[in-house]
């Protein structure tokens, strides 16, 4: 029951104020007039003074004349400065009667309005109201709760709805984006054998979800194929086009699934400009729109749906890292005098089935700008060379890992309910410890390192691995020698380790080989399972990079057929230090 409001102690109050106002004013009026009636002794003395000066002056004699005049004129310049003072004094007096008129209106119009509430309520009193409107307040209390509890149902099942579309489009979901030709492109043209032909356009975007490859040789009769993913992206389409497609993996992200977005493809097929955007040959410099990428667009959708929640519910750590000739760099570590250098580090698997970095440098973040911030800061230490296909060729994969720890307890309480109870991770090892976990007498479900039964209490973690993979390349068509084309041996070893996975899922082995490679084993979480990746083919349209723009294309028809099942969440619990 709501406490009635003393309304005679806020009147009395406001009454109380308006006096202290008025009694301010009369003795600011009471200072001004005695500083007038002073002013006007001083100006009388004045004015006597000049008198008997002018008495004194008429009984001289007349050669004095001209210096007693000279005498006279002295004492009217205060005088005039005397009376310019007193005006002003008036003017401000007239100025503060105004004022106190002013505040005796508002005093007698507030106090009527006073009185005026002091009846009505005196009369709801009165006439038994005051009962009416605590009964309405309490109904109205009443269907608050109602719509909160239907707000929380509802989120639920949004949840729930979206998370299912999304899995029914795919947990591996393929798109491919051709880029426009550019201008390194008629410089590749005039070094081919091939000629002006070379710059013939033959991978084409015919629709939203298919392209079609001219494989024809140089010379020959036409010959296409098609191939199809769930979006196609035409050299026309811009980066905010691109990401739209992409935006609803991070609400599954806040929903407790692990996300990865890779961008995959040659040498100069627009892999970085997509994941980054453009940099103007700056590493340091990161454009703004609209030429930013999806890590930057997906780190500003990811905080602002953050601040659609309840504060302190979610934080973010991002770390940085890049896989160069198979050995893993942390981009974030730094020396001892605070500069950021690449620190090897090891990928391991825990006793839980997940994959782990020790020592991996984590920085919290608040904002998409200190992300930004800090992935400008570190690329200047990303290993770049120059090749016959492109002038500044990435010659390692980057991973920019976000990872969003949730301390809401109503959240882990969802996300245990969907993931429900007694279910196991999916993990490589799961078939082979589920055998011999039902060989082993005695043993029981819950002390198999492939559960995944973390409390609803225990904070949720995770990660959304932003990934942009190192162009695929032929040594003979890129030129590279020496040192170069070891690390060219190496970019392609990784990424046939990666086709190896996803095939592997796709055929349904019951060993995926995650740990054939450093970048396979460090993306083992979001690969697989019911965690939600995203690859973006970047392909070359003209005919000098068709055999490339075959071999991705192709990569991506091979991912595209991994088994869509419903998996179990592997990463429900966040791991205590």
């Amino acid at each position: 029951m709501p406490h009635m409001v003393n309304r005679d102690q806020i009147l009395a109050h406001q009454v109380y104020l308006l006096e202290h106002k008025l009694r301010s004013k009369e003795e600011r009026i009471l200072e001004l007039e005695s500083e007038n009636a002073l002013l006007h002794l001083r100006l009388a003395e004045c004015m006597g003074k000049l008198r008997r000066d002018h008495e004194e002056d008429v009984i001289l004699p007349k050669r004095h004349c001209q210096h007693q005049g000279s005498a006279q004129e002295h004492p009217l310049v205060p005088l005039a400065k005397l009376l310019s003072h007193i005006q002003a004094l008036k003017t401000d007096l007239r100025d503060v009667f105004a004022v106190y008129m002013d505040f005796a209106v508002e005093l007698e119009s507030q106090s009527k309005q006073l009185l005026e509430w002091m009846g009505i309520i005196s009369r709801a009193v009165q006439g038994g109201d005051t009962q009416r409107l605590q009964t309405q307040v309490a109904s109205l209390e009443r269907s608050l709760q109602d719509e909160k509890e239907r707000h929380r149902s509802e989120r639920i099942r949004r949840k729930q709805i979206h998370n299912t579309l999304v899995e029914l489009r795919g947990n591996i979901r393929v798109h491919c984006r051709v880029r426009p030709i550019l201008p390194f492109d008629h410089s590749q043209g005039s070094l081919s054998s091939n000629g002006p032909s070379s710059l013939e356009v033959v991978v084409q975007a015919v629709s939203d979800d298919s392209v079609v490859v001219n494989c024809a040789k140089p010379g020959s009769p036409q010959v296409n194929k098609m191939f199809e993913f769930e979006r196609v992206h035409a050299p026309e389409d811009s980066q905010d086009t691109v990401f739209e497609e992409v935006k609803p993996l991070l609400t599954s992200l806040l929903d407790g699934y692990n996300v990865c977005i890779m961008a995959y493809g040659q040498t100069g097929s627009g892999k970085t400009y997509t994941m980054i955007g453009s940099q103007d040959g700056n590493p340091t410099h990161l454009k703004q729109d609209p030429e930013e990428g999806i890590i930057s667009k997906a780190a500003k959708e990811l905080f602002k749906l953050i601040s659609e929640k309840p504060a302190g519910r979610y934080t973010v750590e991002v770390s940085i890292v890049e896989v160069y000739n198979n050995e893993l760099l942390d981009l974030l570590a730094k020396d001892e005098d605070g500069a950021a250098v690449g620190v090897r580090r090891e990928v391991i698997t825990t006793s839980a089935g997940t994959s782990e970095v020790p020592c991996l440098t984590y920085e919290l973040v608040h904002r998409s700008a200190d992300v930004m911030q800090l992935l400008g800061a570190v690329l200047r230490l990303r290993a770049h060379s120059p090749t016959l296909v492109h002038r500044d060729s990435s010659r390692s994969h980057l991973i920019v890992t976000l990872s969003v720890t949730s301390k809401s307890h109503s959240s882990q309480a969802l996300a245990y309910k969907l993931r429900g109870p007694q279910k196991q991770w999916w993990s490589p090892r799961c078939s082979r410890a589920a055998s011999s976990r039902s060989s082993s007498p005695g043993s029981s479900p819950q002390s198999s390192p492939c559960h995944s039964l973390s409390s609803p209490q225990e904070p949720l973690r995770t990660k959304l691995q932003l990934v942009d993979l190192a162009g695929s390349e032929c040594a003979g068509t890129s030129g590279v020698s020496g040192a170069a084309l070891w690390e060219s041996s190496c970019i392609n070893r990784s990424l046939s380790a990666l086709s190896d996975v996803l095939g592997a899922l796709a055929e349904q082995r019951p060993h995926v080989p995650y740990r054939n490679s450093k970048l396979t084993h460090l993306l083992q979480d979001s690969i697989g399972g019911d965690a939600k990746l995203l690859v973006m083919l970047c392909v070359s349209p003209t005919q000098h990079f068709l055999s490339e723009t075959l071999q991705s294309l192709g990569f991506g028809y091979r991912a595209r057929q991994i088994q869509r099942d419903a998996r179990y969440r592997k990463n429900a619990g966040l791991k205590r230090k």
